[in-house]
């Protein structure tokens, strides 16, 4: 069993939804990494999303584009987001890891030597936004044959095809994109999410993590009370920007309240659906 269908597992039984923090790997600098991925822990992420910077991230906004940007003017490539995750579990064996990234890197190192790496240093599951399943036969085997989890996006405009699909080649969790757009995005439509989520749950055979555009502590609610997990990035990229020339210890502060804001709604969800 997977670190990840471990956690959801004991999530479930006591009632909690998964709080799911995404950060730049390498930003603001490659010294920063680790530090705040061992800070997020501490804070109450539940598993962490690392992003591996990529020169084209299509998939993300302003804000994470940006840091993107930081990361690759100190040119951290996907060897040592791979070195950072290894470090981590020196400390932290626990804590399900998730690679959000690009197909670039990854073919450009090979499916099997990018697997094998990846699981050797502990990551437990990668997204990779531009690899559809439909098309990803020879890479999800890489993936399977280390026993990664194939974690796949989903929106409003899914069809059923492709929900098919996923549900066959995907594992550990879907990560639902929650809004038409790019990450940081607009404001969700609460009810829209609902209705969406009812049809993704009836089709869907594992957990659905919600994500883009959840910014805030009263959003963070509002969608723990549909999902099994909550994603959140832009809101704290966003304050690694604002305190860069600050230092390590702003950075730290400023990330800390952010997510104590998010553990805080997302705590408070369960326990009123625990009363229900």
């Amino acid at each position: 069993m997977s670190r990840i269908q471990q956690k959801f597992d004991e999530l479930k039984r006591v009632g909690k939804t998964a709080l799911i923090p995404y950060i730049t790997a390498g930003d603001p600098e490659p010294n920063a990494t680790i530090d705040l991925m061992h800070l997020l822990v501490q804070k109450g992420a539940d598993m962490l999303e690392l992003g591996v910077p990529f020169s084209d991230p299509m998939a993300d906004g302003p804000v994470i584009q940006k840091a993107v940007e930081r990361a690759l003017r100190h040119n951290v490539s996907l060897d040592d987001v791979l070195e950072f995750v290894r470090v981590f579990r020196e400390q932290d064996s626990e804590t399900p890891i998730i690679l959000m990234g690009y197909l670039n890197p990854i073919e450009a190192m090979g499916y099997e030597a990018f697997a094998n790496a990846a699981s050797s240093v502990g990551v437990d599951a990668v997204l990779t936004v531009d690899m559809p399943p439909e098309e990803s036969q020879g890479y999800l085997q890489a993936l399977s044959t280390h026993e990664l989890d194939r974690i796949f996006l989903v929106s409003p405009t899914t069809p059923e095809s492709r929900l098919k699909s996923v549900n066959e080649k995907g594992s550990g969790f879907v990560y639902y994109v929650s809004l038409k757009g790019v990450t940081g995005s607009k404001e969700l439509d609460t009810a829209d999410v609902a209705n969406n989520m009812a049809r993704l749950q009836a089709k869907l055979k594992i957990p659905i993590g919600i994500g883009f555009g959840i910014n805030n502590g009263p959003m963070a609610f509002e969608m723990a009370k549909l999902g099994d997990a909550v994603v959140v990035g832009s809101s704290l990229v966003k304050l690694i920007e604002a305190n860069e020339s600050k230092g390590r210890y702003d950075i730290h502060l400023a990330i800390g309240e952010k997510m104590a804001e998010f553990r805080h709604a997302i705590d408070r969800a369960d326990a009123l659906k625990g009363q229900e």
